[in-house]
């Protein structure tokens, strides 16, 4: 989902991926949205707190279409549950701290997917690299010191 400087217009960018228009569409969108690298629990919590009365399945039903649809992207680093974030325009990585479990984006160090060219791609046809950087974040390090 491009990045714009003024509220995003759900509804179009909905239409857009040929997706019916639906509140709860729109509100999982905002959610993710105003705040990249949510989990299912905390897109539930905020669409409730829009809406009021969402089922858990419902989010699910809507998160994954909106993945399948390209509007979001569904990671999951090792170990972790799944997140969502709007960024779908690029390659990009992640850094997670292995301490809190932040998540922050990496960009592409070489700027065109798959971003990294594999030693032996054994007759693939490689169109996206994904790598996840662990660490201790700021906080978690200053609270450690």
């Amino acid at each position: 989902m491009p990045e714009t400087t003024s509220t995003p217009d759900f509804a179009s960018v909905l239409r857009a991926a040929s997706l019916r228009v639906t509140r709860p569409r729109q509100a999982v969108l905002a959610a993710v949205a105003a705040e990249p690298h949510l989990d299912t629990d905390a897109v539930i919590h905020r669409v409730r707190a829009e809406l009021g009365t969402v089922s858990h399945q419902a989010v699910y039903d809507v998160l994954r279409a909106l993945t399948e649809a390209g509007l979001l992207r569904r990671i999951q680093p090792a170990g972790a549950t799944a997140r969502y974030e709007a960024r779908t325009d690029d390659n990009h990585h992640h850094v997670v701290c292995r301490s809190c479990g932040a998540i922050e984006d990496v960009d592409c160090a070489v700027g065109q997917a798959p971003c990294l060219v594999a030693s032996d791609d054994h007759g693939f046809a490689v169109d996206e690299a994904e790598v996840v950087w662990w660490g201790t974040c700021p906080s978690c390090t200053a609270a450690t010191a």
